[in-house]
């Protein structure tokens, strides 16, 4: 595993500083620059905070594909989604949801709530042995289990 600001930094030398542009090296490209054997796409298909009338929910959605950099080929696949959602039902009739949903939207917003659901989405997708997450690598003691 590499640094991110190295990987990032080598990339922006390169001239490649958007996700298209650097989804779209060949993976022998990227071999031959980093000398790794794999490379983990992930694409955010949802991130931030949605306010409907009495509810509020951060939603942090991702893919994310491990290619063989030798071959091209795809290795896995998988995809996760965590959310904090906040449904107003406080108490108090429709006074109490709407007053639970402004302030759970006024935490929300002030708070980047994304953060922390971006971190739980990561772990659901990149912890080995959940339904759907990677699955265990050759230097695991469970490798080939999953």
């Amino acid at each position: 595993m590499l640094p991110v600001a190295l990987v990032d930094e080598t990339f922006r030398q390169n001239g490649l500083t958007t996700p298209g542009d650097i989804h779209a090296v060949p993976p022998a490209k990227l071999r031959g620059i980093f000398g790794a054997d794999a490379a983990l796409y992930i694409t955010v298909t949802d991130y931030g905070t949605k306010f409907q009338v009495v509810n509020s929910a951060t939603v942090v959605s991702a893919k994310a594909t491990l290619v063989d950099l030798r071959t091209g080929g795809t290795l896995w696949t998988g995809a996760a989604s965590a959310s904090n959602s906040q449904s107003g039902n406080a108490g108090g009739g429709l006074v109490g949801m709407l007053v639970a949903a402004a302030i759970a939207q006024v935490i929300n917003s002030v708070s980047d709530a994304s953060y922390s659901v971006a971190g739980t989405a990561s772990l659901q997708l990149l912890s080995a042995g959940s339904p759907g997450s990677i699955l265990y690598g050759p230097r695991s003691a469970r490798y080939g289990t999953d």
